[in-house]
C-alpha cells in the first residue's frame, strides 16, 4: 500500500484488502465487525485532521508567552508595591519612639500587622512561579502531541487579527500593559496636549 495517499483511502484500500482476502460471503457478524472498524478508522481520520488544524503556533507562540509575561509583571509589580509598603512602615517606626505611651502603641501595632500583611507578596510570587511552570509543562506537551499529528502542509486556521488591526478602543481596553508595550509618560503627555 502505498504511504503517500491520505489517510481516508489508505484506510479504505485496507479494508478492501481484508475484504478481497476474505474468502465466501461474510457472515452477520463478520459484516458488524467490519462495519465497526470503518467507522473507528473514520473516527480516527476526523480526529488527526482536527488535531492537525489546531492553531497550536498561536498557542505556543503567543497565548502561553504572553500569559507568562503577564504572570511575571504581576510578580514584579507586586514585590515593588510591597517594598513601598514596608519603606513606609519603616519611617512610621522611626517616628514611634517621638510619640507619647498610648499613640506609640498604636502606630507600633499597626505596622506590626502591615509587616505581618506584606508576606503575601512571597505567597503570592511562589504561587504564580507555579502557574508559570504548569503553563510551560502544558506548551511542551501540547506541542509534543500536535506534532505529532499535524502534516507540514497542514492550511493554517483563520488567523487571529494582527495587533495593527484593531481599534483604538480595543487597545485601549487591554488592561495594564508590560512595561515593554506601555506607554512612555512622554507619548502620555503628547496625547493630553492634543486634547488641548
Amino acid at each position: 500500500m502505498p504511504d503517500g495517499l491520505p489517510d481516508q483511502e489508505r484506510i479504505e484500500q485496507a479494508v478492501r484488502a481484508v475484504l478481497s482476502s476474505l474468502a465466501g460471503a461474510l457472515t452477520s457478524t463478520e459484516a458488524v465487525l467490519l462495519g465497526e472498524l470503518e467507522a473507528l478508522g473514520r473516527e480516527v481520520a476526523r480526529a488527526k485532521s482536527e488535531i492537525a488544524a489546531l492553531r497550536v503556533d498561536v498557542i505556543n507562540d503567543s497565548h502561553i508567552p504572553a500569559a507568562t509575561d503577564e504572570l511575571d509583571a504581576v510578580v514584579e509589580h507586586t514585590a515593588k508595591a510591597t517594598n513601598e509598603i514596608l519603606d513606609a512602615c519603616e519611617t512610621l517606626e522611626g517616628l514611634a519612639p517621638r510619640l507619647s505611651g498610648e499613640a506609640a502603641e498604636v502606630v507600633a501595632g499597626a505596622v506590626t500587622r502591615i509587616y505581618e500583611a506584606c508576606s503575601f507578596q512571597d505567597i503570592t510570587g511562589q504561587r504564580i512561579g507555579k502557574v508559570v511552570a504548569a503553563l510551560k509543562a502544558i506548551e511542551r506537551r501540547v506541542a509534543a502531541i500536535t506534532s505529532s499529528f499535524a502534516p507540514a502542509e497542514a492550511a493554517p486556521a483563520a488567523a487571529e487579527a494582527a495587533p495593527g488591526q484593531r481599534t483604538e478602543g480595543e487597545r485601549l481596553a487591554s488592561g495594564p500593559q508590560l512595561p515593554a508595550a506601555a506607554a512612555s509618560q512622554a507619548e502620555i503627555d503628547r496625547l493630553l496636549a492634543s486634547f488641548e
